[in-house]
């Protein structure tokens, strides 16, 4: 029996465009702005951000290495979070909805200055905080581990004090879905252009 709904944040509750992030960056001159940005994962500073290995100022300060002329702390800040598009409002609501019959939580390979920021204030639609619509959640910049790694998934059942066998995973990610039913979750593959709310009327 599913209690529990845990969830990917980008691409199954908040829209990413990844292609913005990279032209961001590379109107900033940064050579190769491509091949560190992943759809599903990073590489370089951006992994080891993602990783909690670095921190924010550590971050600005290595990308910085890839490109030319100076740049402030805040176009390196905004040109990343042109990653995100944003959260349509009807998802929040379908969120508030299912937590009165599920218990709701999320676990997200994300960074802190996406989190503390863009992420935070897309969450505020409805006058509510990020925190009010989860019982729980798993960042990988604080856990210390990204997804599909099966550490992040032990630090989920540890953390949030659930059962993967009562827990169903929303992921926009084969490879993390194979992941976490490796370790006894369901799972449901959110693919692009559907909606979560509509996925789970057939579970």
């Amino acid at each position: 029996m599913i209690k529990n709904l845990l969830f990917d944040l980008g691409g199954v509750i908040m829209d990413i465009r990844r292609l913005n992030c990279v032209a961001s960056f590379e109107r900033l001159g940064m050579k190769d702005a491509d091949s560190f940005l992943g759809e599903y994962s990073q590489k370089g500073p951006f992994l080891q951000l993602e990783e909690g290995l670095i921190n924010e100022a550590q971050f600005r300060d290595a990308v910085r290495e890839y490109i030319d002329g100076e740049v402030s702390d805040e176009q390196i800040d905004k040109a990343f979070c042109d990653f995100l598009v944003g959260i349509p409002a009807y998802r929040l609501e379908q969120l508030r909805q299912l937590k009165k019959q599920y218990d709701i939580y999320m676990l997200s390979n994300t960074n802190p200055i996406m989190w503390h920021s863009r992420i935070a204030e897309e969450f505020r639609q409805e006058g509510m905080e990020r925190e009010d619509y989860f019982d729980g959640i798993v960042t990988s910049f604080e856990a210390r581990s990204i997804k599909p790694d099966a550490k992040i998934f032990h630090t989920v059942v540890e953390k949030l004090g659930i059962k993967p066998e009562e827990t169903l995973f929303l992921d926009d990610s084969q490879k993390n879905l194979d992941a976490a039913s490796a370790l006894g979750f369901h799972t449901l593959l959110v693919t692009p252009g559907s909606e979560f709310f509509e996925l789970l009327k057939s579970v």
